[in-house]
């Protein structure tokens, strides 16, 4: 019998994203017939986790769609996991590594990006990295990993980060690239779903004169597919070479 995978998501009050976070479970499902995929969330969607988890029983892999190890990563679901194990005594559960870095995550970012009309190998272009942001430092200093390897990679005046809860935000991201001789500024998801944080990013995007596009989140893309896939599989794999 295949293990069952819990896919879960932080949760919003804003209905798109669950509708996201469903849209793209599908997809995994879609990916993998034949596997027990379930939806979860840890706050403010249903189902909660620790409603699914106390309809499980045996070994089951929990799949945070996650984009980074945030307090929610880091705290949150490992406090809710060891609670049901605690709670239900025939219940394993092993959590994967969160979907960032990887880079499948990446090519699903610059794919959305390319999508609203954006593609490598412009010079007078910048773009603006958008990230919800932490106040877990190693969290910040992975997205901004990410814009220094595209800044050096695709050609455009520069790349750089802004988030929806922490400085920088995106005008101070843009003027940095207006000083780098962007002329036009762009700015790519590193969201998941759609709610409040990146609509914040969006309505700070409309105000910065210059800003020609703005992608989409993630959603149900199938590189995040994949990925919550393999985090999947080695986790799986994790565990029998430890056995």
């Amino acid at each position: 019998m295949n293990t069952p995978l819990v896919a879960v998501a932080h949760g919003s009050r804003d209905p798109r994203s669950a509708a996201a976070v469903a849209e793209l479970v599908e997809v995994v499902r879609a990916r993998r017939p034949g596997l027990d995929v379930r939806t979860a969330f840890l706050d403010l969607s249903a189902p909660l986790l620790s409603d699914v988890l106390a309809t499980l029983r045996g070994p089951v892999v929990v799949a945070p769609l996650l984009l980074g190890r945030a307090f929610h990563a880091r705290v949150d679901l490992p406090g809710l996991v060891a609670e049901a194990e605690r709670d239900r005594p025939r219940l394993s559960v092993t959590v994967t590594d969160v979907l960032g870095p990887d880079d499948r995550l990446e090519a699903a970012v610059l794919r959305r990006l390319a999508e609203a009309g954006v593609r490598p190998g412009d010079p007078s272009l910048g773009v603006v990295l958008a990230a919800t942001g932490s106040s877990h430092a190693p969290a910040n200093a992975r997205v901004h990993d990410i814009a220094r390897r595209w800044s050096a990679r695709f050609g455009w005046a520069g790349v750089r980060v802004a988030f929806a809860t922490a400085e920088p935000g995106v005008a101070a991201a843009a003027a940095a690239l207006r000083a780098r001789g962007a002329r036009r500024i762009a700015v790519a998801s590193y969201f998941l779903a759609p709610g409040l944080l990146p609509d914040r990013v969006a309505a700070r995007a409309a105000e910065v004169e210059g800003v020609v596009a703005v992608a989409a989140p993630l959603g149900a893309a199938v590189e995040v597919a994949d990925l919550v896939l393999a985090r999947y599989d080695e986790s799986l794999l994790a565990g029998v070479r430890s056995a």
